[in-house]
């Protein structure tokens, strides 16, 4: 029968699961960006400047080169 004693987890066991936690929150944010990205390719939207893990960055666009590319109504 299990007691309800003193907990006999040490502070060192508890960091290294909460780094562990974190380091897979990471990882899967990668994953999830790749596969983003890749849904995004494959629908056709223009891809955006990824960093070196795969998070996609935001790119903000020249306010003269929008104008240039979109002709003109009148």
């Amino acid at each position: 029968m299990a007691s309800s004693g003193k907990k006999k987890t040490t502070m060192a066991k508890l960091n290294r699961e909460s780094k562990m936690r974190e380091r897979r929150m990471d990882k899967q944010a990668r994953k999830d960006a790749r596969k983003q990205l890749a849904a995004d390719v494959r629908d056709g939207i223009a891809p955006a400047t990824v960093d070196e893990n795969g998070i996609a960055l935001e790119v903000e666009e020249d306010p003269a080169a929008v104008a240039t590319a979109r002709p003109d109504d009148a």
